[in-house]
C-alpha cells in the first residue's frame, strides 16, 4: 500500500476520531464557524471567549495536535457560563439570554463530542441557531447565506450516513434542500400568520437614527450615515408599466416625530403626546378620516421600515394605517404597538391636501405658545417686530421665511457651536446651520409672537428606483421642519431650509452637499460615486430591486395578504377547503420526492464501483481482449500476460483497482475501509482511463 494510504489509515483510526468519520469532523469544522458568525452581534464577550476556546481546541483535536479536553475543563467551561448568563440575563432580554444560552451549548457539546449521536445533538441544535439568525437577518441576501449555511449543517448529518467524497456530499445537501422548498413554499402559503410566542428586547444600541429628543446638531450627523431607514411604493408607481416617477421629491415630506417642548437647549416630545402614546395600548386610537369631498384623491402606498427597535413610524400627512398593530395619533404620525425589531411592512393612506386639525383645543395651544422665560431676549424682540409689522399670522409667517432668505444665512453640514442662547447665537452671530437650526429658529419666532408653532421631525426625500418604480429613503435623508397652526388652515407646514437651499428640497442631499467633508463621512463608498459609474449603479438598483420584491411579497406576507392569495385560489376561503389542498399538495410533493429517490425505478441504481470497473472491461475489450464469463482476478491475469511487457503501467494499475475493486464487492469492510478502497480504486480508475487512451 502507499504512503499516502497509510496516512490515510491511520487517521481513520485515530482514537479521538474512533465513531465519527474524519470527512464528518471537516464538516463540523466550516459549519461551526458559519453557524456562530450571524449571531456575533447577540452573543456576549463571555459567550464569544467560550465559543473561540471550543472552535480552537477542535482544531487543534483534527489536526492531532491535542488530545480530547478533560471533562474538568468542559465542566469549567459550563459552570463559567451559566454564572455569566445568570449575571446578565436580566440586561440582555429573554430572547438574546435564549440565544447565549443555546450558542454555549453548542460550542460545549462540540469541543467534548466522541460519537455520532454527539454529531446530531449539534447539528440539531446549529439548526435552532440558524432560525434564530433569520430572525433579524431577513434579506434576501442573508435568506441565500444562511440557506447556504443550513445545506452545510446538513452536509454534517449526510457524511455520518455517506461515505463519499466532500463534493458528492455537498451535492446531495444541496438536492435535499432542493427538495425541501416545495413543502417550506406550501407551509408559507397556507399555515396561519401567528403572533411571535415572545417579544424581542430592545438593542440600547440600535436607533432609527431619529430620536424623541433632539438638539440642534443631532440632526446633522446622521449625514454620515448611508444606512437605508425604509423604503416606499406608491401604488400608482409600482403599477405604472414605464415605471416613471410621477410624485415629486418636494412632496415627500416623512413623518416621524413631533416636537413640541423645548428648554432652551434641547427639543422633545410633550408629556401629552407620550401620555397618548402610552394609552395606545388599550384603546388603539383611530382618527376619522377627512371628507373627501373638495380633496384630491389619497396616497396609496406601501412602506417597508428596517429595524429600529423604536415604535414610530414613517408615513405623509394625514397618513392612515389598516394593520391590527398601527394605531393613529392625533398628532397625524403613526404609531406601532410592537418594537419594531424587525423589517415590517404596512400599507398607508394620505391625504395631503387636507386641513391637520382645523380647530385646536385650548391645552394644545397653550402647549405650542411655550417658551422658556427669560431666554434668547434679541429673538423676542424681532418677533415682537414682526407681529407688530404684520398682524395677521399668516402674513406674519411668511415674513419670517422672507427674513431667512434676505439675511446672509447658510446652509452646512458642521455648524459652529452655539452658547446658551441658542436661537440668538444662531439668528444674529452665526447664521450658519442645518435642518434643525431653522426649524426652532421659526418655532421660537412664531411662538414669541404669539402663533402656535412647533418642529416636525422625520425624513424629506427619497431616492426613486426606475427598475422596480419605488422610493429609498436613507439615514443621512433625516430633516426637520416647521408646522404653524393658522385659523382656517390648521396645521401648515412651513420649512425654512427652502429659503436657504431650495436645491435640498427639490434635488435631494446629493445635489446639495456633495462637496462637504462631513456629507456620509462613514461610508467609504458614497452613493453619489456610485451614481456617476452608470454600470455599476444599474446593478446596484437591480439588487435593491430584488430585494424589495422579495420585502413586499415575503416579508410583507401577513395575515391579510395571506386571505387574499387562498381567495383566489380557493374561492370562499374555509378550513375544510385549506386542509383538502395541503392534503394534495403534500401528496404531490411525496410522489415528486419519491421519484427522483427511485422508488418507481423497476432496476435497483448500479454500483459506481461496477459501473467503472465494465468501463474499463469495455475499453479493453474494443482492443481484443474480452473479459467474458472470467472472475475479476482470473481477467487481472489474462490482462497481465497480454500487456506486460508492452504497457507494463497499465497492467501495475488494472491490478491495484482490481485489487480494491474484489475487497469493495467481497470483503466485509467497516465503514472506514469502505471510504479508504473506494478512493483508492478511484484513483487507479482514473490512471487506466489515460492508459487506454494513450
Amino acid at each position: 500500500m502507499t504512503q499516502g494510504s497509510e496516512a490515510l489509515k491511520h487517521q481513520l483510526n485515530d482514537p479521538f476520531n474512533e465513531n465519527i468519520g474524519r470527512n464528518t469532523l471537516f464538516w463540523l469544522l466550516i459549519t461551526n464557524v458559519l453557524v456562530l458568525s450571524p449571531l456575533y452581534q447577540h452573543a456576549t464577550l463571555w459567550s464569544i471567549g467560550i465559543c473561540a476556546i471550543c472552535f480552537v481546541w477542535r482544531v487543534g483535536i483534527y489536526l492531532g495536535k491535542v488530545a480530547a479536553p478533560p471533562k474538568v475543563l468542559v465542566t469549567g467551561l459550563a459552570i463559567g457560563a451559566a454564572v455569566t448568563l445568570a449575571l446578565v440575563s436580566q440586561e440582555i432580554g429573554l430572547l438574546n439570554a435564549l440565544v447565549n444560552l443555546l450558542l454555549l451549548g453548542y460550542a460545549l457539546k462540540y469541543i467534548e463530542m466522541r460519537q455520532v449521536r454527539d454529531v446530531k445533538v449539534v447539528v440539531l441544535v446549529g439548526f435552532f441557531l440558524i432560525g434564530f439568525a433569520l430572525l433579524d437577518r431577513q434579506s434576501i441576501l442573508d435568506t441565500l447565506q444562511l440557506s447556504f449555511v443550513a445545506i452545510i449543517n446538513t452536509c454534517v448529518l449526510i457524511s455520518i450516513y455517506q461515505h463519499s467524497s466532500r463534493k458528492v456530499n455537498f451535492r446531495f445537501g444541496v438536492k435535499l434542500f432542493a427538495q425541501s422548498l416545495p413543502l417550506a413554499i406550501l407551509l408559507f402559503v397556507v399555515f396561519p400568520r401567528l403572533p411571535p410566542l415572545w417579544l424581542a428586547p430592545s438593542m440600547k444600541n440600535a436607533t432609527t437614527g431619529l430620536s424623541d429628543e433632539i438638539a440642534l446638531g443631532d440632526i446633522s450627523k446622521l449625514t454620515r450615515s448611508p444606512n437605508l431607514a425604509f423604503r416606499v411604493g406608491f401604488e400608482n408607481e409600482l403599477n405604472n408599466t414605464d415605471k416613471q416617477q410621477l410624485i415629486s421629491n418636494e412632496q415627500l415630506y416623512w413623518r416621524t416625530l413631533v416636537m413640541e417642548n423645548y428648554d432652551g437647549q434641547r427639543w422633545s416630545q410633550s408629556p401629552y403626546r407620550k401620555n397618548e402614546q402610552r394609552s395606545a395600548y388599550g384603546n388603539k386610537p383611530k382618527r376619522a378620516k377627512p371628507n373627501s369631498a373638495g380633496l384630491t384623491a389619497p396616497l396609496i402606498y406601501q412602506v417597508i421600515t428596517e429595524p429600529t427597535y423604536q415604535k414610530w413610524l414613517f408615513g405623509l400627512d394625514q397618513a392612515f394605517s389598516q394593520s391590527e398593530h398601527i394605531v393613529e395619533l392625533s398628532d397625524f404620525r403613526l404609531f406601532s404597538l410592537r418594537n419594531i425589531d424587525q423589517r415590517l411592512s404596512y400599507q398607508v393612506s394620505s391625504y395631503p391636501s387636507s386641513a391637520l386639525d382645523a380647530k385646536l383645543a385650548p391645552d394644545i395651544s397653550k402647549i405650542n405658545l411655550a417658551i422658556p422665560n427669560n431666554n434668547n431676549p434679541q429673538s423676542r424682540q424681532l418677533a415682537a417686530q414682526f407681529a407688530k409689522d404684520y398682524p395677521q399670522p399668516a402674513a406674519r409667517i411668511n415674513a419670517m421665511m422672507g427674513y431667512f432668505a434676505e439675511q446672509a444665512f447658510y446652509y452646512t453640514l458642521s455648524p459652529p457651536k452655539l452658547g446658551q442662547q441658542q436661537v440668538d447665537d444662531f439668528l444674529f452671530t452665526n447664521q450658519a446651520g442645518f435642518c434643525s437650526h431653522y426649524a426652532s429658529a421659526l418655532v421660537f419666532l412664531a411662538r414669541s409672537s404669539g402663533i402656535p408653532a412647533r418642529m416636525v421631525t422625520g425624513y424629506q426625500g427619497g431616492e426613486y428606483n426606475p427598475k422596480a418604480g419605488y422610493y429609498s429613503i436613507y439615514q443621512y435623508m433625516a430633516h426637520a421642519w416647521t408646522e404653524v397652526w393658522l385659523e382656517g388652515q390648521g396645521w401648515v407646514r412651513f420649512d425654512p431650509t427652502a429659503m436657504i437651499a431650495p436645491e435640498r428640497v427639490l434635488d435631494g442631499f446629493d445635489a446639495t452637499f456633495t462637496g462637504q467633508d462631513s456629507y456620509l463621512q462613514d461610508s467609504l463608498f458614497t452613493s453619489l460615486q456610485v451614481k456617476n459609474i452608470p454600470w455599476l449603479n444599474n446593478i446596484r438598483l437591480q439588487l435593491a430591486s430584488i430585494d424589495f420584491y422579495w420585502s413586499v411579497w415575503v416579508l410583507g406576507f401577513d395575515e391579510q395578504r395571506q386571505q387574499q392569495v387562498l381567495a383566489k385560489l380557493l374561492g370562499n376561503v374555509s378550513s375544510s377547503k385549506v386542509a383538502i389542498m395541503m392534503i394534495i399538495c403534500f401528496i404531490i410533493i411525496a410522489l415528486i420526492i419519491a421519484y427522483f429517490a427511485g422508488v418507481f425505478k423497476l432496476q435497483p441504481k448500479q454500483d459506481p464501483c461496477i459501473k467503472r470497473y465494465n468501463l474499463i472491461c469495455a475499453k479493453l475489450a474494443n482492443k481484443g481482449f474480452q473479459r467474458d464469463a472470467m472472475p475479476p482476478q482470473a481477467y487481472a491475469q489474462f490482462i497481465h500476460q497480454a500487456f506486460s511487457e508492452q504497457q507494463p503501467q497499465l497492467v501495475a494499475n488494472f491490478d491495484k483497482m482490481t485489487e480494491h475493486f474484489i475487497a469493495l464487492q467481497y470483503q466485509p469492510l467497516s465503514a472506514k475501509q469502505v471510504v479508504l478502497h473506494q478512493r483508492l480504486f478511484k484513483r487507479y480508475f482514473s490512471k487506466l482511463k489515460r492508459n487506454l487512451m494513450n
